[in-house]
């Protein structure tokens, strides 16, 4: 009896070893996936951490300042790409063109750049490969204002192309990368020279800040309290900017190119809607009450306005009939927290009103600290922005705030135009 005991206590422990093998081996495929996926996921981000590493000498995961930055750019990328990627692929499988050439325009000197141009590239690449094609030459032009930093920007390519040529062999490109540092507001190509205009946060972004809204005192935007005459001011500014972007785009692309481009807008018809207004509305509440403390002069303050618009879908819709060379093919909206932190797929967020308000402080620093220290002096910059983002923390707790984003896809019409 004792040894049937044993002889079936052995057994039991057999069986209960071989389901813990199994149990084990389940749990490290599950873990193999996920780690595959997650590797997938990044892989494209990698490049652009490595890049930004070489290009400004920090560890990007060091500082909660940087992702925060570079959260919120990654996100508008990120949820854009279907549309870039779509139109570009698109484009290819109507011309298989044996060189393609890419302009990204207000590429700055960050990640931006570098991300989209290279999905655009990797979207190319995978559909020539699905037709059996040889990979086109292509052409990448880097745009931005004369003052961006082009040189920070070029240490990085011969990495960029390097790691493009590894991952995609030696039969890709070859691919070959320029600055034109210059105005969109303009021509920047020669005639019918582009393929594929791409273009991510930069034509929200106005020439100059509209004339006659001296009468927008304490405002640095539109708000609820500006005259009716300062709304009119930034639409025409607007209308007349946007239609010059057309129109420059027009002469430079190929006929049947394609042109994306995403910017911030509004969902209202209300110019001033605190969906598209209520983050300025903050800095400037920052900027009265460093005022009312004497670091700010009133004259500075009632002089100053921001030289940018956040359209309508029908002011942006009507401006591109308007203009009439290319056809509106796609209007998508989108929408981005402030934070960009919080979103579906951070699980582990967690609302904290000092980090958050420090986030969006920072995202917004990186836009107009260049602009507020030619008018108000580098002095003020770090109270002013320790103020915004107590302010942005404090909204933060009552409202989960958005962007409204817009990604514009459009196509150049043949032949002439009547």
């Amino acid at each position: 009896m004792a040894v049937g005991r044993d002889h079936r206590g052995q057994v039991l422990n057999e069986e209960f070893q071989r389901r813990d093998h199994n149990i084990q081996d389940v749990m490290i495929e599950d873990l193999q996936r996920q780690v595959a996926e997650l590797t997938q996921r990044l892989r494209a981000q990698d490049i652009v951490y490595r890049i930004i590493s070489i290009l400004f000498g920090f560890k990007i995961f060091e500082t909660s300042t940087n992702l925060g930055i570079m959260a919120c750019m990654r996100t508008v990328i990120s949820k854009a790409k279907p549309f870039v990627q779509g139109a570009i692929i698109d484009l290819y499988c109507k011309t298989f063109s044996k060189c393609f050439t890419i302009a990204d325009l207000g590429c700055s000197s960050g990640p931006n750049t570098l991300l989209a141009i290279s999905e655009i590239i990797d979207a190319i690449d995978s559909t020539r490969r699905k037709f059996g094609h040889r990979s086109p030459e292509f052409r990448v032009i880097l745009n931005d204002l004369p003052g961006n930093d082009f040189n920070t920007i070029f240490k990085s390519i011969p990495y960029f192309i390097e790691t493009l040529k590894k991952e995609k062999g030696d039969e890709f490109g070859p691919c070959f990368v320029a600055g034109m540092p210059g105005s969109f507001y303009g021509r920047l190509f020669p005639n019918e020279s582009i393929n594929f205009i791409h273009s991510s946060y930069s034509a929200h972004f106005l020439s100059q800040v509209p004339l006659g809204i001296e009468n927008n005192e304490g405002n640095i935007y539109i708000a609820a309290t500006s005259p009716p005459s300062v709304d009119k001011a930034y639409l025409e500014q607007f209308r007349s900017d946007f239609t010059l972007f057309l129109n420059s785009r027009s002469e430079e692309v190929i006929p049947g190119g394609r042109m994306v481009i995403t910017i911030i807008g509004r969902r209202s018809s209300d110019p001033s809607s605190k969906e598209c207004c209520h983050i300025w509305e903050l800095l400037a509440q920052a900027l009265r009450e460093m005022v009312s403390q004497g670091l700010i002069e009133e004259a500075k303050l009632a002089s100053f306005n921001l030289p940018l618009y956040a359209p309508s879908r029908k002011e942006v819709s009507a401006s591109i009939q308007e203009q009439g060379s290319f056809h509106l093919d796609m209007l998508e909206t989108f929408d981005v927290n402030w934070d960009a932190g919080d979103n579906s797929q951070n699980k582990n967020y967690v609302f904290d009103k000092i980090k958050s308000g420090k986030k969006v402080a920072e995202c917004i620093r990186a836009v107009t600290e260049s602009m507020l220290v030619n008018h108000f002096g580098e002095e003020i910059i770090e109270d002013l922005f320790q103020k915004y983002s107590e302010n942005v923390g404090e909204y933060l707790v009552k409202e989960k705030a958005k962007y409204i984003n817009f990604v514009i896809c459009m196509t150049k019409k043949e032949g002439k135009l009547d």
